[in-house]
Order: structure tokens, then sequence, then C-alpha cells
């Protein structure tokens, strides 16, 4: 019978196994672990390679030795790409890992040749529901990449690029190779944190790539990276336990610029993009991911998670008494519902 039962589970079709890939340092190690989380919570089969930016990420990562991951330590790409260390010493920390992505995704698809569709996702993104909808929108298509989707009032941040680098997939085919290829040539060439003839960043260049490639899709789904920048573009609500954007799913929520404060209190970066935290984002989007590092937070250096509470606790309100400006800005924060002030239960 158990025989019979296991031929069955055989023959039974599997789940298409998506690859993503991402890249972090030790102080995005715990937002990493949430990602992570969220997508052995909602997605079927799915393969996670890191692009290790530091050797403390690597040997984190392989002490908690997670499956369906794949560390890969930065001096590795590097002597695969020899072009890029050769621009490391001109350019910031943050700007030589953006230079570094694309040739990262690229490496990916010439070394393990099982990928045939890979999609960077940023390390700050959480995922809330099945991204497979994602995947079906993007049958067909070679590259895949979504739109800021900025609200009229803030449509002036379009200089800094009218698509976001939280999600760009690339298929293995001609035009995907060749979209992947171009742009990582183009980040080797300039990658700086300013806007510059009509560049800027990694980001500025994705508008080139309808023009200049074929079958590049724009992601339609509402649920698709909501982000600070966006979420006031939507009606969010609720229906049972599923978080809806105008009516579709919240499949990722793009956690961009939050940041911790102390043990109780967190930056949303509502705040920055002029939109206010409604019931429904703090208890249901904003709320789940700060539970989510609590939990993670023994598995990784205070630095990197939520501080020690008991130390919090005792420096805390001493942060305030410190930085008189910064508190008065929290408190207008506060009022403008951008900060997130909870406290952890006790247990």
């Amino acid at each position: 019978m158990k025989a019979a039962q296991d031929t069955e589970k055989k023959n039974e079709p599997q789940p298409p196994v998506y690859y993503f890939c991402t890249y972090f340092d030790r102080h995005f190690l715990s937002r990493a672990l949430a990602l992570y989380q969220s997508l052995i919570r909602h997605c079927a089969a799915f393969h996670l390679f890191v692009l290790c930016l530091d050797h403390e990420t690597f040997e984190s990562l392989g002490n908690l030795d997670l499956p369906h991951t794949t560390a890969i330590r930065l001096d590795h790409l590097e002597q695969a790409i020899p072009q890029l260390p050769l621009r490391k010493m001109e350019r910031s920390k943050m700007e030589y890992y953006y230079t570094c992505g694309p040739s990262f995704i690229l490496y990916l698809l010439n070394c393990f040749s099982e990928i045939d569709l890979i999609t960077y996702i940023d390390a700050d993104v959480y995922f809330f529901a099945d991204p497979s909808p994602l995947f079906t929108e993007l049958k067909g298509s070679s590259v895949g990449i979504v739109d800021h989707r900025y609200p009229r009032r803030i449509e002036k941040l379009k200089r800094f690029g009218i698509y976001n680098v939280g999600w760009v997939s690339f298929r293995r085919d001609e035009s995907g190779l060749e979209c992947l290829r171009w742009w990582a040539d183009r980040c080797i060439e300039w990658c700086y944190d300013r806007v510059e003839k009509n560049r800027f960043a990694d980001q500025k260049y994705l508008e080139e790539f309808a023009v200049r490639f074929r079958a590049v899709h724009v992601l339609e789904h509402n649920g698709a990276n909501l982000a600070p920048w966006n979420v006031a573009s939507y009606q969010i609500t609720r229906e049972h336990s599923q978080i809806l954007v105008d009516g579709q799913p919240l499949v990722f929520f793009h956690f961009h610029g939050f940041k911790v404060i102390s043990s109780w209190l967190f930056d949303t970066n509502l705040g920055w993009y002029h939109a206010s935290l409604s019931p429904i984002v703090r208890r249901n989007v904003f709320g789940p991911y700060i539970q989510e590092l609590r939990r993670l937070s023994p598995k990784t250096s205070p630095a990197h998670g939520l501080r020690n509470s008991s130390r919090n606790q005792s420096r805390g309100f001493g942060f305030f008494a410190r930085n008189a400006r910064t508190a008065i800005q929290i408190v207008f924060a506060i009022v403008r519902r951008a900060y997130i002030v909870s406290f952890p239960r006790s247990t």
C-alpha cells in the first residue's frame, strides 16, 4: 500500500521551482531572514541565491544552514567578473553593491544551468501571498520589471526612475540574456547614487529595457511591490485573513527605509512620501513584519535585528534627551501616523 502511495505522489505534477536572488551585508541579515521565512510560508517550491557582501553574512548563513538557499561570496563573483573590483575604489560601498547586482544575476545564469527564469528581489521585500500569479503574468516574456506607481503628488520622484529594482526577472533566452548583459555592462561603466544624464544608480537604466529589447513586461498586479512610496495610490482592505490592494491580494510589500529606532519604536518611512499609516496597514502589514523580526532576532546579533530590549529600556528615553531635534521630528511623525509604537508582548 505504501509503495503504491509513493508511486502516486511521484506521478503527481510538481509545482514549478521559482528561482530568486538577492544580496545584502550583515546589517540586513534579519530583513533577509524575514524574506526567506515569507517565501517558506507562501511559495511551494523556490530556491534563493544570496550574494554575501561581507564575510560575516556568509558565515552566518553557513551556520544557519537554510534549505532552499545557496550563499555565494563576493570575492567569488569578483574573480568571475574581474571588471567589478576595478570599480570598488571609485565608488561608495552602496554604489558598489548596486554595481554588482546585475553582474550577480548574470553570474547565476552562467553557473546554474537549471535556472530558466531568475528574479532579483531586494532583501527588504516580504511576501504575504503566493507569488505564482506574478510568474503566470510573465509567461511569454523575457524580462519582467515593476513600476514605482507613484501617486500624483510625488510624481517628481520619477527623476530617480519610473521603475523599481525591487523585482527584476530575466529569462534564459536571447532577449533576456541580451538585456541582462547590457544592464550589467552599463552598471560597470557608471553606477552612482546621483541623477546624471538620465542615469541614476542601477535603477534608471530599466527605462531603456523596453526601448532596446523584446518581450519586456511591466507587472500589472496591484499586489506586486506595494511600498511606502505607492501605498497612498491604493485602497487597502482586508477580507478574512487576506490583505487586498484595490481588490487584488497583496503579494509582497517592499519595506524600503523601514528603521528600528528602539525595541518599541519603528519608522515606517511612509512620512517621507507624505503617506499616512492606516490601521489596516499598521496592523496587517507592518505588524506581522515587526513580529517576524522580533522572532528572528535571537538568530542574529543585536545590530542586525531588534536590539536587546533590556538595553533599550535603559537607553530608549535617553535617545530623546540626546537628540532633541530628532525627537521633535519623531513626535510629528507619530502625529502623522508614520511611526509605530509597539511594545513586545509579555511572556
